[in-house]
């Protein structure tokens, strides 16, 4: 990052966690690409991502279009969503991280990026970061990304237990982490991303430029609910879609709280319509198509803002 203490914009991309329904953050994120005219690598000096968010921002700051990465969700991530079991879960995920990241770590990013995930046994976050000049301390043993590939990144943001199994994490100096999904701490990673770029960059805040980025909230859906072991099942999936959504809405109110004064976009409309009922394990094509056109129509409500920032 170049010029901290210049008066050019220091602009913020953060993307939630929400599984499927990142069609919507897709739906958004094609506009603004197709506004700039560009990949959008080249036009944030920081991404941040949760989970599903995560596979965005990693894509993103590799150099990837939002149509090439549209095309990766509508081809693996109904495949993983369908899978029953947590460990085939895993496992269809992780075929993606081998099959997408093929090996490649963090200095193979274009632009800096957070990850986040949880660190199962502190229960305290887990961000995996591609600079030292994001680190707050502890400058002199920092390593891109804790020395892990960007899959195994990827695969712990994403774990959301216990739907999908934890993700052991091997660091370069040989320390061996639990993890699982960033959505226990930061399933809306904004607040994180702006403490990096003024306590960490050093940026001032008058400079700072936000565009935070949802799922979406949509109706409960109402399958599975004639067959008792799916009644449980949907029930806990309510219950970390809860848990998820209330994690979203109050790092939000803190982050208007603390830094109300940094320019910041948040998209992320709320749907009522029934036929909009969608969790995050959505695997219907058609149901994902609606979700990721809603984005369409959420980013053209917000293109005169964003034009503004850029």
């Amino acid at each position: 990052m170049e010029g901290n203490s210049s008066s050019r914009p220091f602009r913020i991309l953060s993307l939630d966690g929400g599984g499927a329904k990142g069609f919507y953050s897709l739906g958004v994120l094609k506009g603004i690409e197709g506004m700039l005219g560009c990949r959008l690598h080249e036009r944030f000096d920081l991404v941040y991502g949760t989970s599903t968010g995560s596979i965005i921002a990693a894509l993103i700051c590799l150099g990837f279009s939002v149509d090439e990465i549209h095309a990766l969700y509508k081809d693996h991530v109904v495949k993983i969503m369908r899978r029953r079991f947590p460990w085939t879960k895993s496992k269809a995920l992780e075929e993606l991280s081998a099959e997408v990241f093929q090996g490649k770590k963090f200095p193979d990013f274009r632009t800096d990026i957070g990850i986040v995930a949880t660190r199962w046994a502190f229960e305290t976050p887990l961000i995996f970061k591609t600079s030292v000049d994001q680190a707050h301390g502890d400058h002199g043993t920092f390593e891109p990304g804790w020395g892990c590939t960007i899959g195994d990144a990827v695969q712990a943001s994403c774990s959301a237990y216990p739907f999908f199994s934890r993700k052991l994490i091997l660091t370069s100096d040989g320390q061996k982490i639990l993890a699982a999904d960033g959505g226990f701490c930061a399933n809306n990673p904004t607040l994180y991303a702006i403490a990096d770029a003024i306590e960490a960059y050093g940026v001032p805040r008058a400079n700072v430029r936000v565009v935070s980025i949802g799922v979406g909230s949509y109706p409960a859906p109402k399958r599975y609910t004639s067959i008792a072991h799916w009644v449980g099942y949907l029930f806990t999936v309510r219950l970390l879609q809860k848990v998820l959504e209330i994690n979203t809405k109050s790092m939000h109110q803190l982050r208007s709280v603390l830094f109300n004064d940094v320019p910041t976009i948040r998209i992320s409309k709320t749907y009522s319509e029934p036929s909009m009922a969608a969790d995050l394990f959505e695997a219907n094509h058609d149901k994902l198509d609606q979700i990721y056109q809603r984005g369409r129509e959420s980013f053209r409500e917000y293109e005169a803002d964003l034009k503004k920032f850029f």
